[in-house]
């Protein structure tokens, strides 16, 4: 391995680092607690080194969010996989989203909630957001008729954040969340 490729592994290996630290550190403590100092001590590396893989906080969270963005994907994949209902295949991937925002508070948070600079919905988007929108839209066509798919994708993804989020500030009745996801299902099936 020449000097060079050395560098270029070391280089990604510590951004990887400063990625997977500022998870751990937002997962425990919320994203108020991730500041590049901190960071910096976590990872064992002076602010300056953050600074020359990141321009400050909100590109890490942006970093952090297309990340969840690939393994939101990949849920998707998985709760599309061997189902051949629309409406049961619909129903696994609601169940995905839901149980994934539940489980990563704050990785969620940094995909959906915060703002970041990532362009969602255009041709600009990064090819994780168009794949993850893909997934969506897939679940749906079969059950979209003449509704536009992407506007139907749009809303079906807008009532699940929308009870992701009041699920997680407490706004809704625990014990109706199975109807209330039922009750979507219905809408759109």
């Amino acid at each position: 391995m020449s000097v060079r490729e050395r560098k270029e592994r070391e280089r990604a290996e510590r951004h990887r680092l400063i990625i997977e630290s500022a998870r751990e550190l937002a997962e425990a403590e919320g994203w108020e607690a991730v500041t590049t100092r901190r960071l910096a001590e976590r990872v064992e590396y002076s602010q300056p080194v953050l600074y020359s893989h990141f321009n400050g906080k909100d590109a890490i969270i942006a970093a952090v969010a297309i990340e969840g963005i690939v393994e939101i994907t990949t849920e998707f994949r998985r709760a599309r996989q061997g189902r051949r209902a629309p409406k049961a295949t619909l129903r696994a991937l609601a169940d995905a989203y839901l149980t994934f925002a539940r489980d990563r508070p704050a990785l969620y948070e940094a995909m959906f909630v915060r703002p970041i600079d990532i362009p969602f919905g255009t041709e600009d988007s990064p090819a994780a957001l168009r794949e993850a929108f893909g997934e969506l839209t897939a679940v749906l066509e079969p059950l979209a008729g003449d509704r536009d798919l992407e506007t139907l994708a749009e809303v079906f993804w807008s009532a699940l954040h929308g009870q992701a989020i009041l699920t997680r500030g407490e706004r809704l009745r625990a014990s109706h969340q199975k109807a209330r996801l039922d009750m979507l299902i219905d809408q759109f099936a």
